[in-house]
């Protein structure tokens, strides 16, 4: 039993940072279309994919939703006059609320590294327009830190 759970502990905290923010993405946007608590949501996740989210992931996300309110409020003063949070499309607001979580809370993360890795996801995950609207939106918000 100690075995298997310190073989999943290491499978678990193994990937690439990058990887455990597409893990921590995934579990935003899940997060969008569900009252489930995040270890619920990150259970079904590893039971549906066979893979075991990172702690960072989960972390993340956890962090996401307990400060949603004020990372909603950095995201929503930093959009062109006339938008309004929920005209972003759910993909690219699970990214922005990860890249803001990270810039805002986690201190041993640069914020320029917070807003690559959400460029380079939404370019994996978005159509090109979004790519550049949530580099803008990143942007504008770093200029205030």
């Amino acid at each position: 039993m100690c075995e298997e759970k310190l073989t999943e502990d290491k499978s678990r905290n193994h990937v690439s940072r990058y990887k455990m923010r597409e893990q921590a993405f995934f579990l935003c946007f899940e997060s969008l279309f569900s009252d489930a608590e995040i270890d619920e949501l990150a259970d079904n996740a590893g039971d549906a994919r066979d893979e075991f989210l990172s702690d960072y992931a989960i972390s993340c996300a956890k962090g996401v939703k307990a400060e949603k309110d004020k990372i909603d409020e950095m995201i929503s003063a930093n959009l062109k006059a006339g938008w309004k949070i929920n005209r972003i499309s759910k993909v690219s607001l699970a990214l922005l609320r990860v890249a803001v979580y990270e810039m805002l809370f986690i201190e041993d993360i640069p914020v320029s590294v917070s807003i690559n890795e959400a460029v380079e996801l939404s370019k994996k995950y978005t159509v090109e327009e979004d790519t550049a609207f949530i580099n803008g939106v990143l942007g504008a918000i770093a200029k205030e830190l």
